[in-house]
């Protein structure tokens, strides 16, 4: 074949048509895993403001800050920790975007570049269940909307017991059967629900403005209320909560600093991926969390007591007509959201073990079955159980994970690739020893142990599972770094690249 492997067009890189044909008999290849072409990258930044507002904009999302205010933050304080720490998480999610546009790689495959063939399970798979458990959150707040869609004209099927659960089986198909259809139908679902997702942002705004005017609060009332210390204090005092939460927000976006590369590998330039992400992330999720830390002080003003998940007033809701509407809304808000977030990484996952037997579709139907499995009725079930159980605990473990990715493209391989390599198994440059990369292993389980052992209750570990995200970070890297410094064997210089590219 031709020396070149590789073609490359203002900054892009793409196989070469020979190279593609060469690796078709790769049991590390498949077409689901494959990079993309030129012509495949046509997500423009707005497509990809529009995948984030997608994913932003959700339950989950609002209960962020609403979660804070029920374990004691003020509202203003629990809105600058959401902003906080999604300004943080997106260095990661930018940083590790980089690859994915570049040289068109999903996120399995980015792994083998850091981890080996085989070690890329760990942080494949890592993600997958992780993502499995959001699909299982998710599902079952969409399940909760259908519940209230029917009951809208059948009162009596939300008093069913098992209305929470024929609801959370319909969502699920639902979104099976949306994400088999491709990343096509994803883009256009997501570019036709951010701005239905903005006005229903407004609406849950202004219902609680209504809940707490109506009750006799003005809006002064709900947004200059103080800190509760002693509800705090409850909560294992402020600087717990608030550090907890601040973790639990950087956590929440974690995942997709680990698989972007599945949606930044179709973006049409770098600048596309960049500005996309900028202006649709940050920026909704802190408007997100000002809506939930309303919504929290307002119910907890008017009702007695915060409430976290503002699926739980869609009952209050006396008018049919409205109760219909505001429940398509969040089923469509929560629909985009998790399919992008929590269904695509999974199936790429489960694809990446067996890329000769395991296919997307199978991948997606297994992560739909998996959520099950995740009993979403307990992680959804309570403010700290959602904050310190759940985000706190993953976001732990997948943190050095996202720092090594950094540390290998950027300070180890100096962002140059070999893509052919990543799919030639114990034939390419990227496969170490045995198909591991130990180095990187070692790493991890440096970065997860001590926030994880804090996680599961040592007391003497408290302060580094309420920091546990940054402190995986740094640790997973600069253990990385060090443990690389003598290794050679992958490297791909400027003279290389050079050699197999052709322009």
């Amino acid at each position: 074949m031709s020396k070149y492997t590789q073609k490359e067009r203002d900054g892009l890189y793409e196989l070469t048509d020979a190279a593609r044909a060469e690796l078709t008999s790769s049991k590390y290849y498949n077409e689901d895993l494959a990079p993309t072409t030129l012509s495949q990258r046509t997500w423009t930044t707005y497509h990809i403001t529009s995948l984030w507002i997608g994913m932003s904009v959700c339950i989950p999302s609002f209960t962020m800050a609403s979660s804070l205010v029920v374990l004691g933050l003020s509202p203003w304080l629990a809105v600058f920790n959401v902003a906080l720490g999604n300004i943080i998480i997106l260095i990661p999610i930018q940083l590790n975007s980089h690859a994915g546009t570049k040289y068109g790689i999903p996120f399995p495959v980015f792994a083998r570049l850091t981890f080996g063939p085989i070690g890329a399970h760990i942080p494949s798979l890592s993600r997958a269940l992780t993502a499995c458990g959001w699909n299982a959150v998710q599902s079952w707040i969409g399940g909760a909307a259908i519940v209230s869609l029917v009951a809208a004209f059948v009162p009596s099927f939300a008093a069913m017991p098992a209305a929470p659960f024929i609801g959370f089986g319909i969502f699920l198909f639902a979104v099976w059967w949306i994400t088999v259809m491709g990343s096509e139908s994803i883009k256009y679902l997501e570019a036709l629900g951010a701005p239905i997702l903005v006005v229903l942002t407004i609406a849950l705004f202004i219902w609680s403005v209504l809940l707490a005017t109506n009750s006799g609060f003005s809006f002064g009332d709900v947004t200059q209320a103080a800190t509760d210390m002693d509800l705090v204090a409850q909560s294992g005092g402020f600087l717990y909560v608030f550090l907890g939460g601040l973790t639990a927000n950087i956590a929440f976006w974690a995942t997709m600093a680990l698989n972007i590369p599945d949606f930044s590998r179709y973006a049409k330039s770098q600048k596309a991926q960049f500005r996309g992400q900028l202006y649709g992330m940050p920026v909704m999720m802190a408007l997100c969390a000002f809506v939930g830390a309303f919504f929290a002080q307002a119910t907890k003003l008017a009702l007695g007591n915060a409430i976290f998940d503002p699926t739980a007033v869609l009952p209050l809701i006396d008018n049919a007509f409205i109760s219909f509407i505001v429940s398509v809304g969040v089923i469509i808000a929560t629909i985009t959201t998790n399919i992008a977030a929590n269904v695509v990484a999974p199936a790429n996952g489960f694809s990446n073990i067996a890329p000769k037997k395991i296919s997307y579709k199978v991948g997606v139907t297994v992560a739909c079955l998996l959520a099950i499995a995740y009993r979403p009725w307990w992680i959804f079930g309570g403010a700290g159980a959602f904050i310190f159980g759940w985000l706190g605990t993953y976001g732990g473990i997948l943190a050095p994970i996202a720092a090594i990715f950094i540390a290998d493209y950027y300070i180890v391989k100096k962002r140059n690739i070999d893509v052919m390599a990543l799919y030639q198994g114990s034939e390419g440059r990227y496969w170490y020893q045995s198909g591991w990369n130990i180095r990187a292993i070692i790493a991890w389980i440096c970065g997860f142990i001590l926030p994880t052992l804090g996680s599961l209750g040592v007391a003497s570990l408290k302060w580094v599972s309420a920091n546990g995200y940054v402190i995986g970070f740094v640790i997973g890297l600069a253990v990385y770094v060090l443990l690389m410094k003598n290794e050679t064997t992958s490297f791909i210089s400027d003279e290389e690249e050079e050699a197999m590219t052709e322009r």
